[in-house]
């Protein structure tokens, strides 16, 4: 008899439209917050309002800002009625632990066996109750929330107690309650923190912030600060309406108060003070994360918005995932179909591509390690991966350092043929040949992708009708002085602090129509947080739209 059961993870009740999908979503620029509807062009519930319904998903992706979002959506009335996952999920759970931790705000999060959730999604409507769900005909009991004793130590103990403070006894009482739904038994030590909530996904990300400065928060351990949605020095004249500015620059000062250092890059692993294998940290930012498991060999779990800043002030993170070394093995190998004469598209496609093959699991790709990537191939890699999978790392056979003797416990196999990569390039080159807009850094550039930008146009000017904007952190754009002197005698925009993923108008050009993009992150992503036609190729396309305002869209080479 098949398995109907279901757990609370979050309690309360709730009744409403069921709205179920097979595929998960990233709600940072996967859902509008001032309207509750899907703006995700590539998920299947793209235009649906997901706001009072029982929004059903196998789990959530992408982006650690959909805890904040989430957030937002509860606090304006704007949020799903309840969440219902099949599998395990941290970022949305997170922000409604929030919403009901700090504001009041009841979000019931549940969790179904495979046969319940299959039987749910097919009801037209749900209600939820403390201990049954109930839905057409169907009832499925639901077990109370996990109790299992976390072993805490003394310290531990002592900030939970309110001995540390109140800033620090909230935070507390909010990792521990993750680590009981992650069914960790102990907390571990983090030597860093990366902060993912300091974009200004919505105002509940500056209401958290300023709420716990003016608590008395600081952190505990050495903390850097993601990209914010703004050039912190220079958005007043650059003529961000003072409506979005100030509250976003408020967000940014809020956690440089609780301690934090203001780095404000999405690149983390650039700077001087990148982890080292082994090292346990809390980060968050997808890409982030991503990259600090699998090619720095370094461990964090994908920790939301809101817990970074908890873990950071406690240094304490809940032991499980993929601190552990049980769940860093893969779980599918992905056998890649290398072509031959490969550029520098072919890594954040094969990303995407691999997270669409592994979209619940950690792969190992195999096939790859003949084309020797480099650190910016792993780079685009791992950003485009966390689009499109809800794994928090993978493994390239003879590339990264855990990949040695992992094939044998892979479960499955799956493979990328040159006709997925031929597919999702095409997809991704619907819109027109004239373009207005080419945007690089998504993740921040590193020093050798502005060098290699700027040897590309070699001194020459860009199209007047084309704006090019490079987003890089501040210690790149110090380090690589000249270099960022020759893309801007060539008209290139270089600009600090904010990146693609929270750049707004007017620093977003308005006339722009189509961009052109090399990042496989922002191809997915930009649709639907720019609400204009992306288009997304190699570094050369970048350079011929720069300098002829149009790329007619094609094939490359080692595809056609």
């Amino acid at each position: 008899m098949a398995d109907l059961s279901a757990y609370s993870i979050l309690s309360g009740t709730a009744s409403g439209p069921v709205i179920a999908t097979g595929e998960a979503l990233s709600f940072w620029g996967g859902v509008d917050p001032a309207t509750g509807s899907v703006i995700d062009v590539h998920h299947p519930l793209h235009g649906v309002t997901i706001t009072g319904g029982i929004l059903m998903m196998p789990s959530s992706r992408g982006s650690c800002t959909g805890s904040g979002v989430l957030l937002d959506l509860a606090l304006t009335g704007r949020a799903p009625a309840a969440l219902v996952f099949s599998e395990a999920e941290d970022v949305l759970t997170l922000g409604a632990l929030i919403a009901a931790e700090m504001f009041g705000k009841s979000l019931p999060v549940l969790r179904l066996s495979p046969a319940a959730f299959e039987a749910l999604c097919r009801a037209k409507s749900a209600r939820i109750g403390e201990t049954m769900i109930e839905a057409d005909g169907l009832t499925i009991p639901v077990a109370p929330p996990a109790t299992a004793a976390l072993d805490l130590t003394e310290d531990d103990r002592a900030m939970l107690e309110g001995r540390d403070g109140i800033a620090v006894a909230l935070a507390m009482r909010i990792t521990t309650a993750m680590a009981a739904q992650q069914g960790a038994l102990k907390l571990v030590d983090v030597v860093q923190g990366h902060i993912d909530g300091c974009i200004y996904a919505s105002p509940a990300n500056l209401t958290f912030a300023e709420k716990m400065a003016e608590m008395g928060a600081t952190v505990r351990v050495p903390t850097t600060m993601n990209a914010i949605s703004v050039d912190r020095a220079n958005w007043q004249a650059q003529g961000v309406p003072p409506s979005f500015g100030d509250p976003a620059a408020r967000l940014a000062d809020a956690y440089v108060r609780m301690g934090c250092r203001p780095t404000f890059t999405c690149s983390p692993y650039l700077l001087d003070n990148a982890p080292k294998a082994g090292e346990a940290i809390a980060w968050a930012e997808s890409n982030a994360v991503i990259f600090a498991n699998t090619v720095l060999g370094a461990r964090t779990a994908k920790h939301p918005d809101f817990l970074d800043l908890c873990i950071a002030l406690t240094g304490r993170a809940p032991l499980s995932g993929v601190y552990l070394d049980e769940h860093r093995k893969p779980r599918r190998i992905v056998d890649v179909d290398l072509p031959d004469g490969i550029d520098d598209a072919f890594w954040p496609l094969i990303g995407y591509l691999a997270g669409r093959a592994a979209p619940d699991r950690i792969p190992l790709l195999r096939g790859l390690a003949a084309a020797k990537p480099t650190r910016d191939d792993l780079k685009a890699l791992c950003a485009a991966f966390g689009t499109t999978s809800a794994a928090p790392m993978l493994h390239i056979e003879g590339v990264t350092p855990e990949a040695r003797g992992a094939a044998s416990l892979a479960a499955d196999f799956v493979t990328i043929t040159r006709a997925d990569m031929a597919e999702v390039w095409t997809m991704f080159n619907e819109g027109p040949a004239e373009v207005e807009l080419v945007a690089i850094g998504s993740p921040h550039a590193s020093l050798s992708e502005c060098q290699a930008l700027a040897d590309a146009l070699a001194s020459r000017s860009c199209h007047a009708d084309v704006a090019v904007i490079v987003t890089a952190g501040r210690d790149v754009m110090a380090e690589a002085g000249p270099i960022v002197a020759r893309l801007r005698e060539s008209g290139v925009q270089v600009l600090p602090d904010l990146c693609w993923c929270s750049i707004s108008e007017p620093v977003f050009p308005p006339r722009t129509r189509t961009l052109l993009t090399n990042s496989g992150k922002y191809a997915h992503y930009g649709p639907g947080l720019s609400g204009r036609t992306v288009r997304f190729g190699n570094l050369s396309d970048c350079i011929e739209a720069a300098l002829t305002a149009r790329v007619p869209p094609r094939l490359p080479s080692w595809l056609s």
